[in-house]
């Protein structure tokens, strides 16, 4: 028997580190973070079972719902294959135990189903000449894979006359499936390409697909994976919509005793549909575990997923906070910090910052949130523009747009035409940049005086009878303090009006600098420390102002 794949690994490179992602939705999981969340499991069961070697038990069952290179069941099978030594001395006997009962998986392409099946039987065949398991009768062995359709449904119904009959006929365009929300124009395909209607989630009845697919009895105690993040959903440009939360929502279903997945860390604060999922996760104190990647490229070298990447463990029989823990360059940022995780609408990711929003929301203070505008304060989308100049309008308005100022006249506006004649302060929607930390959390406020308005490229942020008020609030924004705040409920680039709503909206009789905030909120040195570590400051230069007086440029 070839005993290659256990026994070179301090020798060769190892090839599931080597290939390229298939996109950015469907990562290939990093053999070390693949065994850092194996150690997690290893160490919460011995904690629940007396001590006890996970890897020792030749009873315990373990699912892949959605293998793309096979590298947690691969690195299940070499930790069982060392733990089983003792019950099973046969080493022969022993692999085909551990592949034909207890470990399956889901494969999510047909490509990553072969993947899965070279780096765990050691062969494309389950039961090939090649293969180490010597037990299986069919190719697939407890890898399975088949293609699937998606569930159209909802659309545009449209009447076509066919070009043979010239009858009516009844069609219906830009649906979307039932079960993933993926777009029909984009997904509907042709035998020769991949559906990407994933078996584990196309299913209204979870435990009756995997009894179709492995057998009634099947129970797994263990559920592992790293599921495909998103789909195009038919939206602007190139939308789309989160998917990784329906494969841990359907794994929860199944009961398992452990359920560990790796996924975007946005869910913690935001997130297309998330917000359910959200709350149910923060709510469920069986989640015992977070390890949180906050950092660009970090988790998945090479690969561009804004707001990090995290792993968590969910223990059905634990009951308890949750601790969180901070990974940066490849070390622990401070001790893990066990805490109930709904305390808050959303997870604030570093323990750090939980004393210093206690503290402020502990004063009951009014937020931001509820003086930002929504997206489009005037009804403007962000690629509007108005005239160059002034000439021939009778009520000439100063519009601020994405890549430069134009002018439009009052009649034109669509939304909140009483605003124009208010100061007002403007930030950008969408706020950061393609370094891997990011350290200003909102652009540089700008002071807009009466007779402007803006195209969606900005929020209002702020209105105003006087300029003193505006300049007054537009320096609050500037500070470390307030941009701190938003930090926590901002995991990318967009910068809408709830990620203000941890700002305090506090009275404007004075220019509010960061140390008079802190000594409001009675901060500690330490903390105070912290924010300054966290958020860059902004230049003392004035924001730019628009007085206008209908005057041309």
């Amino acid at each position: 028997m070839n005993l290659a794949p256990f026994h070179l690994r301090g020798h060769n490179p190892d090839i599931l580190s080597c290939i390229a992602n298939l996109s950015n939705d469907e990562v290939f999981t990093p053999p070390e973070l693949a065994n850092h969340m194996l150690d997690m499991l290893e160490e919460a069961w011995a904690e629940a079972n007396g001590g006890a070697n996970i890897w020792a038990d030749p009873s315990v069952t373990f699912l892949d719902p959605v293998v793309k290179s096979g590298v947690f069941l691969r690195e299940i099978v070499r930790r069982l294959t060392r733990g089983l030594a003792l019950s099973y001395p046969d080493r022969r006997e022993r692999v085909d135990h551990i592949l034909t009962r207890q470990v399956f998986g889901i494969g999510i392409t047909q490509l990553t189903a072969l993947m899965g099946r070279r780096s765990v039987y050691c062969s494309k065949h389950a039961n090939g000449p090649h293969s180490i398991a010597t037990s299986f009768t069919s190719p697939d062995g407890n890898i399975w894979f088949e293609r699937l359709d998606h569930t159209w449904v909802g659309g545009k119904r449209e009447i076509r006359v066919d070009p043979l009959n010239g009858e009516d006929t009844v069609v219906y365009t830009h649906r979307k499936c039932a079960y993933c929300g993926a777009n029909e124009d984009s997904y509907s395909r042709g035998n020769d390409l991949e559906t990407h209607a994933y078996a584990f989630i196309h299913t209204d009845d979870i435990k009756a697909r995997i009894a179709e697919l492995f057998g009634e009895a099947m129970q797994f105690d263990v559920i592992i994976g790293n599921p495909p993040y998103q789909l195009s959903d038919g939206g602007y440009g190139s939308s789309a919509a989160p998917i990784y939360h329906k494969f841990v929502e359907k794994a929860l279903a199944l009961d398992p005793q452990y359920a560990v997945f790796v996924t975007p860390s946005r869910w913690f604060a935001g997130g297309k549909g998330l917000d359910d999922y959200r709350k149910q996760m923060l709510s469920d104190h069986r989640l015992c575990s977070i390890v949180d990647y906050p950092k660009l490229y970090e988790a998945f070298p090479g690969v561009k997923i804004r707001g990090g990447v995290s792993y968590f463990l969910w223990n059905r029989d634990y009951d308890g906070p949750c601790t969180v823990q901070t990974m940066w360059d490849g070390q622990p940022l401070g001790e893990p910090v066990a805490r109930y995780l709904d305390a808050y609408d959303v997870l604030v990711r570093r323990n750090e910052a939980v004393p210093i929003l206690d503290k402020v929301a502990s004063r009951g203070e009014p937020t931001l949130d509820r003086r930002v505008s929504s997206r489009k304060p005037f009804g403007f989308p962000t690629n509007f523009h108005g005239k160059n100049t002034s000439g021939g309008l009778s009520t000439p308005v100063r519009l601020f747009g994405s890549r430069r100022m134009s002018w439009i006249d009052r009649s034109q506006i669509p939304l909140n035409g009483e605003w124009v004649d208010d100061w007002k302060v403007l930030v950008t929607r969408v706020q950061g940049t393609s370094a891997a930390v990011e350290t200003k959390f909102l652009s540089k406020p700008v002071l807009a005086g009466p007779g402007t308005a803006c195209t969606e490229t900005y929020l209002v942020a702020g209105r105003f009878k006087s300029k003193a008020e505006a300049v007054r609030y537009a320096a609050y924004l500037r500070t470390r303090f307030v941009r701190f705040l938003v930090s926590l409920r901002k995991p990318t680039q967009d910068a809408a009006r709830d990620v203000y709503a941890f700002v305090p909206d506090i009275p404007l009789d004075r220019e509010w600098s960061d140390p008079l905030l802190y000594e409001r909120y009675h901060l500690t040195d330490s903390e105070t420390a912290f924010i300054e570590s966290q958020v860059a400051p902004h230049d003392d230069e004035p924001s730019q102002a628009a007085d206008t007086d209908g005057a041309d440029d």
